[in-house]
């Protein structure tokens, strides 16, 4: 990955050598046919987008490029996006949860997304899952607790852009902290996953015969009386006290935990940063523990995540901040294009192409995932500057100043126009 801004300079008509006065310029009959299609568009654009209704006009103003799709748009594909504010938020004393899986998503198959808030002394309570849990804190500060596979405990707090990992099996804990307790993304490494469908410690006492859970713990059942009938799953008490208090009773005799289960994003050096934006990438080389592997992007207003895909996940995203449009190249020519803003998830199955732009004026953020354990990404600059010249320039009628002119190295974020 670059680190270097020595292309800072490029800008993205130049990166994609396919400005019209440049191809025009080489008397290219291919571009001189899409002119004329673009021509033909804006001839009829105004007729044939005219939409008597009824309409939702809200709906159309935040999506753009669905309600009038730009003329490279074609074929079928497939929706890729999905906004947790469509998602059924789950309000309970102490909190609440809401989901966008497979159900709401159908292409979403490898992975999904939890958005949970906790108040000050909100707890979601002791549990785990069949499938991984990775996580990004958003807002505040929480208390999170598990132990590992040994039965050493883990306690630490976590705070603004910190991530955490459990692995499956692994029980764990969140409870939000003072003042004003917590908001975090949960990403889980199964499309059909469910926070309806987890391993509660309530849950799992209120479901085992009283007297079995008497014998397990060596009390009489007159003690067990008050155990909770259900699941709590989000419940409101106090905010705990010391992180070191709670450090020394839960490690006991075994000590704590030789795994770090944290993250601490803001104290590690980006992978790429420069005047058009930052990314972040945090997989298993820099967060030993982790099996799911992310990038935390920074696009500057105006600039472009550029033309790339992945080859070995498919991409779950999350934006937590601007505006922007994503456009993905399906096989057998097909393309869509869709507008994305603060708090909207997309998916991007494995290997297909596709660039992020911010179309707002403020920095658009957002997480690329993978359900992979190392991060991999090829840029289309990256493939033609590696690739004999003559033999790019066959095919797409460059000539030699705008081959000259693509990135050598991959910049993952360009300037714009």
């Amino acid at each position: 990955m670059p680190n270097e801004t020595e292309k800072d300079v490029l800008t993205r008509r130049g990166f994609l050598g396919v400005g019209s006065a440049a191809l025009a310029a080489a008397g290219i009959p291919y571009v001189e046919n899409l002119s004329a299609q673009e021509s033909a568009y804006q001839s009829v654009s105004e007729r044939s987008k005219s939409d008597p209704g009824p309409t939702n006009p809200g709906v159309d103003a935040a999506n753009p490029d669905s309600n009038n799709p730009p003329p490279t748009d074609a074929g079928g594909v497939q929706t890729f996006k999905y906004p947790f504010s469509f998602a059924h938020k789950r309000l309970q004393e102490g909190g609440w949860s809401r989901e966008v899986t497979q159900r709401e998503l159908a292409i979403s198959k490898t992975l999904a997304g939890v958005d949970m808030r906790l108040t000050a002394g909100g707890v979601r309570e002791l549990h785990w899952h069949t499938a991984a849990e990775w996580a990004i804190m958003l807002y505040g500060t929480a208390r999170i607790t598990c132990i590992d596979a040994e039965g050493k405990s883990f306690v630490t707090d976590v705070g603004d852009n910190d991530l955490w990992f459990f692995p499956p099996g692994i029980p764990h804990s969140i409870q939000g902290l003072g003042p004003d307790g917590c908001e975090f993304l949960l990403v889980f490494d199964d499309g059909n996953f469910s926070e309806y469908e987890t391993v509660l410690l309530t849950d799992w006492m209120a479901h085992t015969p009283p007297e079995i859970v008497a014998k397990n713990f060596g009390v009489s059942q007159k003690a067990l009386a008050n155990l909770p009938k259900k699941e709590k799953f989000i419940f409101q008490t106090a905010v705990p006290g010391p992180l070191e208090d709670d450090r020394r009773v839960a490690a006991g005799k075994l000590g704590p935990s030789p795994i770090d289960f944290a993250f601490r994003t803001n104290k590690a050096p980006a992978t790429m940063s420069n005047k058009n934006g930052e990314v972040r990438i945090i997989d298993s080389k820099n967060f030993k523990i982790s099996t799911t592997a992310a990038a935390i992007v920074t696009v500057k207003p105006g600039c472009l995540r550029e033309l790339h895909w992945h080859p070995n996940a498919d991409e779950w995203q999350y934006f937590y901040a601007g505006k922007g449009r994503m456009t993905v190249f399906a096989t057998g020519g097909r393309a869509r294009t869709m507008d994305f803003e603060t708090g909207d998830v997309g998916y991007i199955q494995k290997t297909l192409p596709h660039y992020i732009e911010n179309t707002g004026t403020t920095d658009l953020k957002f997480l690329e995932m993978f359900k992979a354990s190392v991060y991999q990404d090829l840029a289309l600059s990256e493939w033609l500057s590696h690739t004999p010249p003559e033999l790019v320039a066959a095919h797409l009628n460059l000539d030699k100043a705008t081959l000259d002119a693509i990135p050598r190295n991959e910049p993952l974020i360009m300037p714009g126009s």
